[in-house]
């Protein structure tokens, strides 16, 4: 099968790309610059000059392959401008091109997206987050919900659509995500924090898990599938901020909730929630079966401080 992956040069799309043409397929891959173009020849990939900014053109892509991957997101328009919305539209604009131009094919879409804020008290399962809470809706990141919606109801139109709901730590060699920056803020600070007692806990899953949950999704989730790439329910943060002031060589310290933003930056929203996620129904209808370090482990053998 042929399928065109946008975010191929990214974190999970650099694990995704050999795990697709390992099993056969070829891959057609966004490249927003020249450089990430080449490198995606180099590693098997036809490149697709492009961006999330041309609707036009992703639908044309689209409907010359078998399948769409879509994990590119305008992340520096969101956090580096501080611009989510726009960011969540332009995202939203390119779902649906890209689900016009499979509709009525049966094509797979796979879509992806996150976990955290779908239930509180909780541990979240794949059947949460399909009707939006006044809470969820409440924030900016309801419209990534909303667009994971749009993505589900493309299976009315003919396209075996899905998402893909990633731990918000998707750890490994060479994450340069939210572990990555708890690690700068130890170094910088002297310490290493967590937010009240830290037994607020973290879904984690193994860049190499992940990369695998979406190449079963898009040969054979069937349509109107929700699935957690969770290897693990939910590390407690206090564990996480104690494996990293050993790698670093700072205590870790409790931080109260009112200081937590000016602790961690733009991450003290996220620092204190507790957002455990089940994977068990995931793991049924698509036989996934983690294999990968766990985020421990990942953090004591040095992937992150070496």
């Amino acid at each position: 099968m042929k399928y065109f992956v946008t975010g191929a040069s990214g974190w999970i799309g650099s694990a995704l790309v050999p795990e697709l043409i390992q099993a056969g397929h070829h891959v057609v891959g966004l490249a927003r610059s020249d450089a990430s173009a080449t490198a995606l020849a180099a590693a098997g990939v036809t490149p697709h000059r492009g961006d999330l900014g041309d609707p036009a053109g992703l639908a044309e892509v689209a409907g010359t392959c078998d399948g769409v991957v879509h994990l590119a997101f305008q992340h520096e328009v969101a956090f580096g401008r501080g611009d989510f919305v726009a960011a969540a539209a332009a995202d939203r604009r390119a779902v649906e091109a890209m689900g016009a131009a499979l509709a009525g094919s049966g094509r797979p879409f796979v879509l992806a997206s996150g976990m955290v804020g779908l239930a509180s008290g909780r541990t979240a399962t794949e059947a949460d987050g399909l009707v939006p809470t006044p809470e969820v809706r409440g924030v900016p990141a309801s419209r990534r919900l909303a667009t994971a919606l749009l993505t589900l109801s493309l299976s009315g139109v003919g396209v075996r659509s899905s998402v893909v709901r990633f731990a918000p730590t998707v750890h490994g060699q060479g994450d340069h995500g939210f572990v990555a920056t708890f690690v700068g803020l130890a170094r910088q600070h002297g310490v290493s924090g967590y937010v009240g007692d830290g037994g607020n806990r973290w879904p984690a899953v193994h860049v190499s898990d992940a990369a695998h949950l979406v190449r079963l999704a898009v040969e054979s989730a069937p349509a109107g599938s929700v699935l957690h790439a969770a290897a693990e329910e939910g590390v407690a943060f206090r564990g996480i901020a104690e494996a990293i002031g050993r790698q670093v060589g700072v205590p870790a310290v409790s931080v109260v909730p009112a200081d937590a933003p000016a602790h961690f930056g733009f991450l003290g929203q996220f620092a204190g929630v507790d957002a455990p996620a089940s994977s068990a129904i995931t793991r049924d209808l698509l036989g996934w079966v983690p294999t990968g370090p766990t985020l421990l482990q990942d953090l004591g053998a040095g992937r992150y401080t070496g």
